[in-house]
């Protein structure tokens, strides 16, 4: 079973950047979906952002939207996660995950099968 693991958290003050990278352990011919969640103290795991292995346009949270780019790196099995202007609100334990034979890529937690294990990202003020 492929496995994930995420990389490039930290801590940032607000207004910088940070960018994350999701590894996988093996290329896989099936169409999926790969996700960014992420996870605040005392809230629910959301969505980030997805992109799809079939190509077209990666979807993005409202509140990320033109702030943070998810790109997909095939040669390298990997997904990357360029955060800029970020903000205090972006602290989470962010997660990538993956999902086989979707489309369009869900936005729900429960769809995806496989995750990391995450990695913090803490913007202060």
């Amino acid at each position: 079973q492929v496995q994930l693991a995420e990389s490039g958290g930290g801590s940032m003050q607000a207004g910088g950047s940070l960018t994350l990278s999701c590894a996988a352990s093996e290329r896989s011919d099936r169409r999926n979906c790969m996700a960014w969640f992420r996870e605040a103290p005392g809230k629910r795991r959301e969505v980030v952002a997805t992109i799809y292995s079939g190509g077209g346009n990666p979807y993005y949270h409202d509140s990320v939207k033109a702030r943070f780019t998810m790109s997909r790196d095939n040669a390298e099995n990997a997904v990357h996660l360029q955060m800029n202007s970020l903000k205090p609100e972006d602290t989470a334990m962010y997660y990538c995950a993956v999902a086989f034979d979707v489309w369009p890529c869900p936005p729900h937690r429960v769809a995806y099968a496989i995750w990391g294990q995450g990695t913090q990202v803490t913007v202060s003020s």
